[in-house]
């Protein structure tokens, strides 16, 4: 008779596109972070066709055991890839997603547990000190997510959701970009998830160079949000946040 193994109460997926300087630094970060937590967690490594040697670096940490595993993409698809991919393949009770950057301090991880009580949905916020382009970029773009889609949730970079909550819910964006977690917030919204915002520490890169803060990316975000306006139809309306 084989025992049943129970699911994690954690799934951390760590995004990584040619990271190899910083993953590894990150997922023993994340490590040391959850043992003190008494949560039993997994670390899913999802490598989008990485070329730098961050596919082999994925493998040796997964090889390491410790609940961490990975998943490579056979070519890059970007960040929405990357979030359906999570949203599928993780089997925590409660689902997160990091970059392989090491902006984001593993230590929001406890912070997001507990503000998960009583919550569906727990969004970070950051306060970037992006360069003057960044920053109209961000501005501008933040501008006609609100005006496509109405009031939203104030959201920016890291979130934490249950995996039932989210089970239930169908996602259709299927663009390169982050069209597919605006629609999440869109969804949550209008079918009255109790939402939390929360803010969380950033910082500087150490290695590499940003992959999202660009016009061509999100130029290309912005596209996809529109193409999700049309599928959804209508605005977002209100939402009272935490």
């Amino acid at each position: 008779m084989v025992e049943s193994v129970s699911p994690p109460g954690l799934s951390v997926v760590v995004m990584a596109f040619n990271e190899v300087e910083s993953l590894e630094g990150v997922i023993r970060e994340l490590r040391a972070a959850v043992e003190p937590l008494g949560v039993r967690t997994e670390i899913l490594i999802i490598d989008d066709g990485s070329t730098d040697g961050t596919s082999e670096g994925a493998d040796r940490l997964a090889a390491e055991g410790r609940g961490t595993r990975v998943i490579h993409h056979p070519r890059n698809g970007g960040l929405g890839a990357v979030y359906r991919t999570g949203f599928a393949a993780a089997t925590g009770e409660l689902l997160t997603f990091f970059p392989a950057d090491g902006q984001f301090p593993a230590s929001i991880l406890e912070t997001f547990l507990v503000a998960m009580d009583g919550h569906d949905l727990v969004l970070g916020y950051v306060s970037r000190r992006d360069s003057p382009l960044g920053r109209v970029l961000s501005v501008t773009e933040r501008a006609v997510y609100r005006l496509l889609l109405g009031p939203l949730p104030r959201f920016q970079g890291v979130f934490m959701v249950r995996r039932d909550v989210l089970a239930r819910t169908r996602l259709l964006s299927e663009g390169r970009g982050w069209a597919i977690v605006m629609e999440l917030l869109v969804r949550a919204t209008r079918a009255g998830w109790r939402v939390r915002s929360v803010p969380t520490p950033f910082r500087p890169r150490q290695a590499g160079t940003s992959k999202v803060q660009n016009a061509r990316t999100i130029w290309s975000n912005l596209r996809q949000v529109v193409a999700l306006r049309r599928r959804l139809g209508g605005k977002a309306g209100g939402l009272t946040v935490l």
